[in-house]
């Protein structure tokens, strides 16, 4: 038996084309692509100074992410989307970090190793104490419910529930077809990830007038 929707979706027929934060997802990521794209030649043939060769191995593993996660959401594969925000968002903070302390990229050198490198929290925190926001932020606030995805911990049920063909909720081993605040949810905390990339193209990167 064949199931009720096609075994690959294509941009015409994805399930949750329409929705307007997908839409907006999709402006940014043309938006990132169109920057790295006039950026390309400082991508490759870069300086060899110590951020600059960071940034030009984390800058493509952002974009590689965003783009497997958007493929995600077009196949309706929304939990494994869901487990690519952390690894997303750890490599833009990274980013972030260490353009505010360059002094730091010597850690990233030796390996980024948890016993001598901040925290994605810890990096969250002095990020945003850096732009004179309160002082009150704890970065685990906003990186726990990431790390309950990643790590599957009982909190993370939520981001696999879907209706199941007896109508109760279950956990979905597949695609996840009618979800769509799920999907808008999942576009909502990609956005900002993906015009964060596109910002520190343009940081670490000289980008041409005529390009």
């Amino acid at each position: 038996m064949k199931p009720p929707f096609p075994a690959v979706f294509t941009p015409d027929d994805e399930p949750y084309l329409g929705r307007k934060p997908l839409f907006v997802l999709d402006k940014a990521i043309s938006g990132c692509m169109a920057t790295c794209r006039r950026a390309a030649n400082g991508l490759h043939a870069h300086d060899g100074s110590a951020t600059q060769t960071m940034a030009a191995q984390v800058i493509p593993q952002s974009i590689s992410i965003f783009l497997a996660l958007r493929e995600l959401i077009r196949q309706g594969y929304l939990f494994g989307a869901q487990v690519l925000i952390r690894p997303l968002m750890e490599r833009c903070v990274i980013l972030l970090y260490l353009r505010d302390h360059p002094e730091a990229v010597s850690i990233w050198q030796r390996g980024w190793k948890h016993n001598e490198a901040p925290s994605l929290a810890k990096m969250c925190e002095a990020l945003h104490r850096a732009r004179g926001n309160g002082g009150g932020f704890r970065g685990y606030h906003l990186t726990d419910p990431l790390n309950a995805i990643l790590h599957g911990r009982p909190d993370s049920a939520v981001w696999s529930l879907t209706s199941s063909e007896f109508g109760d909720l279950a956990h979905a081993p597949s695609k996840m077809l009618s979800s769509p605040e799920l999907c808008d949810n999942l576009c909502d905390n990609a956005i900002p990830w993906v015009a964060v990339t596109a910002g520190m193209i343009a940081a670490y990167f000289s980008i041409p007038d005529d390009a």
